[in-house]
């Protein structure tokens, strides 16, 4: 419990009204409603600055609490409070009654206050929560071309690996263009896929009828469409993290990681100094161990799973990578533990390792380095990036970053050296 302050607002935040409470240690209490426009918040926090607030409360609805939050914060002490950790206790609910619970939850300093990140680190957060949102509808039309495919009795991808790379595409335009199936095959771009030419004409069947045409035309427009959209997001993520190109560096130094987890790491995070030790980051994660003890008697549970999912989820898929790789020593820590435990808990161990060493080196400002392998190496950096397609931008700018940390660093111990 925090100390008790003297007069504090409660506030329940919807996304057309606001219901404020004020209420002091006297037992003294205001009450009024507001909008949620700019005015009825400049209108609100006025009304706080008049009353001598010390401190107002409110719960993290939704994303309806940031523009409050943005407009209260400048001029007064704004608490933002996980709903999970107010609401334990049953009771009778309303608008009003909410705001009165809250205003007496912070007048005795009962409401921890929750991690709110600075504008700038919410809105690069924003974006690769929006990159990961193209890249999952994106996958989900690339299922629907292949219930399209199968609908039609068409297996492609049972002898190509990727049906929308280039030979793909080069078979599926075709199919849409109702060109003859000989004239497609010998159009083929790639001679491995030239040399399985029989099977994959036996598997084109009759080709498309009228009706799966123009549905895998119209879903492969909308996939181009995604594909320039999620170059466009990951083109400013990257200018956004210049001012973090040592720590997007450090990141991508851990094995598995590439420049979109690095850079959903990093979003995620935002300032590592937040946190004293790597057990709190961890926590934050939601990947620390659950306690579940009674009588003396303690019962297996799984992770709290009470922190942030989008970080959770990338760190996860990142130690599945990593445990498909070899002669490393995280892979070997997983394979350790899987053979003793299953392999979700092996997983899961090796996502909370990952994070406490990526928070070690952030910290010191270190490279992940191994003895027994080698330093990531980049392709070389082109000269004129304005003649570049947006990919190559994007590949070329990240190269750049970490190229220029890796001889900093060599530099540096060379210096240190002589």
């Amino acid at each position: 419990m925090g100390k008790r302050k003297n007069r504090v607002c409660g506030a329940d935040v919807h996304k057309d009204i606001i219901v404020a409470t004020i209420q002091d240690s006297d037992d003294t209490e205001f009450q009024e409603k507001f909008g949620t426009t700019s005015i009825e918040l400049g209108r609100f926090r006025d009304w706080l600055i008049a009353h001598n607030c010390e401190q107002v409360a409110f719960e993290a609805t939704g994303v309806y609490w940031f523009p409050v939050y943005d407009a209260l914060s400048p001029s007064i002490d704004t608490i933002v409070a996980n709903p999970w950790m107010i609401k334990g206790i049953p009771r009778n609910k309303s608008d009003t009654l909410d705001s009165k619970w809250i205003a007496g939850n912070c007048l005795d300093g009962k409401i921890k206050r929750s991690r709110v990140l600075p504008k700038d680190g919410r809105d690069l957060r924003t974006l690769t929560r929006a990159r990961s949102a193209y890249t999952k509808t994106r996958t989900q039309l690339r299922n629907r071309i292949h219930k399209y495919l199968a609908l039609c009795g068409i297996t492609l991808s049972s002898y190509i690996s990727d049906i929308f790379g280039k030979s793909g595409r080069h078979i599926l335009d075709g199919l849409i263009e109702s060109k003859d199936i000989d004239t497609i095959m010998d159009g083929i771009p790639s001679g491995k896929v030239k040399n399985k030419r029989e099977p994959i004409k036996a598997s084109l069947g009759n080709g498309l009828d009228d009706v799966s045409r123009m549905l895998i035309k119209d879903t492969l427009e909308l996939l181009d469409h995604l594909d320039e959209k999620v170059s466009d997001t990951s083109l400013e993520i990257l200018g956004r993290l210049q001012e973090r190109a040592r720590d997007l560096a450090i990141v991508m130094s851990v094995p598995g990681i590439g420049f979109v987890s690095a850079s959903i790491i990093l979003a995620e995070i935002g300032d590592y100094h937040d946190f004293q030790k790597s057990e709190q980051l961890v926590k934050w994660c939601g990947l620390a161990p659950g306690l579940n003890e009674s009588a003396g008697k303690k019962s297996p549970c799984g992770i709290t799973k009470q922190g942030s999912k989008h970080l959770r989820t990338i760190l996860v898929e990142i130690a599945q990578v990593v445990a498909k790789m070899s002669k490393n020593n995280l892979s070997s820590f997983f394979h350790r533990l899987r053979a003793r435990k299953n392999y979700n808990v092996a997983i899961t161990a090796l996502a909370r390792k990952l994070i406490s060493i990526i928070f070690h080196l952030l910290i010191n400002q270190e490279l992940y380095q191994e003895d027994n392998c080698d330093t990531v190496k980049t392709k070389p950096i082109k000269k004129d990036l304005l003649c570049l397609s947006k990919e190559e931008q994007f590949k070329d700018g990240v190269a750049a970053i970490v190229d220029a940390f890796y001889y900093f660093k060599k530099k540096s111990s060379l210096e240190g050296g002589g």
